[in-house]
């Protein structure tokens, strides 16, 4: 399923568009309604107006995010999820719900990991 060389490529490019740390937060916060910009900025918070911007247009390239510009003064712009983009949100929110669950376990580990690092040092 997954290539390697050239012929992953595209594979791992929507790959990362979506599970980059912005791209999953979108595409989650769009799995319950529809957002204006400003209202997902806020929902996500911390992303900055470019940042938000282009995971937009590359998730809308990629033809998971609708853009619905309508014709009104002030403009107004509405972004949603396609079909595609509903079925990777899913998937997304699925992994999110799974590292949410176990991040007591993950941080044992990192405790574990950490503290055979340090005896390791000490006894060198």
């Amino acid at each position: 399923m997954y290539g390697t060389g050239e012929a992953m490529c595209p594979h791992r490019l929507v790959l990362e568009h979506v599970t980059s740390r912005w791209g999953v937060l979108v595409l989650i916060e769009l799995l319950d309604r529809p957002h204006r910009f400003s209202e997902l900025r806020r929902a996500i918070g911390r992303v900055s107006e470019k940042m938000l911007t282009q995971t937009l247009q590359t998730l809308e390239r990629d033809g998971l995010v609708h853009r619905d510009a309508k014709p009104v003064i002030p403009p107004r712009v509405d972004y949603s999820l396609t079909g595609l983009g509903r079925e990777a949100a899913e998937q997304v929110r699925a992994l999110a719900a799974w590292t949410e669950e176990r991040m007591a376990d993950v941080e044992r580990a990192r405790l574990r990991y950490d503290e055979a690092r340090a005896s390791a040092a000490r006894a060198s």
